[in-house]
């Protein structure tokens, strides 16, 4: 986050609280997997494996086969010829979220998931910088981490200061999760939908950044 100017710091904030939306509804609707937090699904997938619950170790694997793929997508495209790699990653981003909203009014929730994985790897090229993440934007451990690391600095004499981007994003993750749950609670995989909305003002948004 300290490498992001302030309007990208934003845009982070804004798609790690699209993150906890999407995660908490796919949690939901999977009854205790995830669709963005993978070391979550390796551990669900490792206790299946050792307790001989092969749905439960099939599933959480297939997914994360699927953010895999979703990730190795989002670098393709982020690295792809043209401008605006960003707009680009987004903009297929919210695809695939309409994707989801719209087979899960078509009754296809298996489908809905899969496309909501891929979104979620997909996100994390957003920020991408010399082929590596520049900022995790769906999962927080390494926020967390820093947090705790900028906490001890401060003690030491450093700036507290330091620890507010990261808690942005933490804080805004966090938020997205409560609304996404609340949302799930209305309308199911329909309240998908606003993520794909908020996808593709997020990319038409990053479009507009990098054309001035």
């Amino acid at each position: 986050m300290q490498t992001l100017g302030p309007v990208e710091r934003w845009m982070a904030v804004l798609l790690a609280a699209l993150a906890g939306y999407v995660d908490s509804i796919g949690f939901l609707q999977l009854g205790g997997l995830f669709v963005s937090f993978m070391s979550g699904n390796t551990t669900r997938m490792a206790a299946g494996l050792a307790q001989g619950d092969w749905r439960l170790a099939g599933t959480a694997g297939l997914i994360l086969l699927l953010f895999v793929t979703g990730a190795m997508a989002g670098a393709l495209i982020a690295s792809g010829a043209g401008p605006r790699p960003r707009a680009r990653v987004l903009a297929v981003e919210a695809a695939l979220l309409l994707a989801a909203a719209l087979a899960a009014g078509l009754g296809r929730p298996v489908v809905a998931v899969a496309c909501m994985v891929l979104a979620m790897g997909l996100e994390n090229a957003v920020f991408i910088r010399n082929g590596q993440v520049g900022v995790g934007l769906t999962y927080m451990t390494g926020a967390l981490v820093k947090i705790g690391h900028t906490l001890a600095a401060a003690v030491r004499g450093g700036a507290l200061r330091d620890v507010i981007p990261p808690l942005m994003l933490w804080g805004g993750l966090t938020s997205g999760a409560i609304l996404g749950a609340l949302a799930f609670s209305f309308g199911g995989l329909v309240a998908l939908y606003p993520a794909a909305g908020l996808a593709a003002a997020l990319a038409v948004a990053s479009g507009r950044v990098r054309a001035t």
